[in-house]
């Protein structure tokens, strides 16, 4: 299975949440979906490179009214993907859209919308605080994202980005325990974690991440087990998004 499918991102508004890889995963479906826009609803580093074009405004509909008009014309090139953000916030980032605002680029767009919806400082694990997620209500599918790697790190903030709010999830784990693969699919299927925010109407597919050789892969099994123990998920994939390889998906 492509990361496209395995991940339901092929249409509608695809947002990626968590920690260990959502970038480069927004990054991967980019590059392999049609008329995709990339967006955030909070803080993104600059991420030109990965787009045919990125476009800074306030009002992102018109704006890409505007270049689809620009684009009939016989030299005008491909739009897409296309990079849609507000405003540089200083040299390195973009600012984000409210997430009202991307529901209406997405209701405006007859292409793919993917969405950097939090931020994790990048970490390999997290659980959110209380301003996250922000997805937007017209959400089609969330992406929780956590890294293989993150098992066997201490839960401290070298690994996690808020280890606190990770051991006030789980009964008995405290800052500075050691990260089991449990915990990491317990965080991720937990309501006020992973599954945090997620519309009702939305088909939430976690993603465990950087799974590179043998070991990682049984680690992630053993995540993805604990995932479906405790939520209720159509599959969690099991990925090198860096190349990127679906190394599984557990149903």
């Amino acid at each position: 299975m492509n990361v496209v499918d395995a991940l339901d991102a092929a249409e509608g508004t695809t947002c990626l949440v968590g920690a260990g890889g959502k970038k480069t995963t927004l990054y991967a479906l980019a590059e392999r979906l049609d008329r995709a826009i990339l967006t955030a609803t909070v803080r993104i580093p600059i991420f030109d490179r990965r787009v045919a074009a990125v476009r800074t405004a306030g009002d992102p509909v018109a704006e890409l009214d505007a270049l689809l008009e620009a684009r009939r014309e016989p030299d005008a090139g491909s739009a897409f993907p296309l990079g849609l953000v507000p405003d540089r916030e200083r040299d390195d980032r973009y600012r984000g859209y409210e997430p009202e605002t991307v529901d209406r680029l997405a209701a405006a767009h007859d292409g793919p919308v993917l969405v950097k919806a939090d931020g994790a400082r990048t970490r390999l694990f997290k659980a959110p605080n209380d301003r996250e997620p922000r997805i937007p209500a017209g959400a089609d599918t969330v992406v929780p994202v956590a890294s293989a790697h993150a098992a066997g790190e201490p839960l401290t903030a070298a690994a996690v980005h808020r280890p606190e709010r990770v051991a006030d999830l789980v009964d008995g784990v405290e800052v500075g325990d050691e990260i089991s693969p449990a915990l990491i699919g317990r965080v991720v299927a937990h309501e006020e974690g992973g599954l945090k925010g997620i519309p009702a109407d939305a088909t939430a597919v976690p993603l465990v991440n950087m799974v590179d050789d043998e070991a990682d892969e049984a680690v992630a099994r053993e995540v993805a087990a604990a995932i479906h123990d405790h939520a209720d998920v159509p599959r969690v994939v099991l990925a090198r998004m860096r190349e990127p390889t679906v190394v599984a998906v557990v149903e």
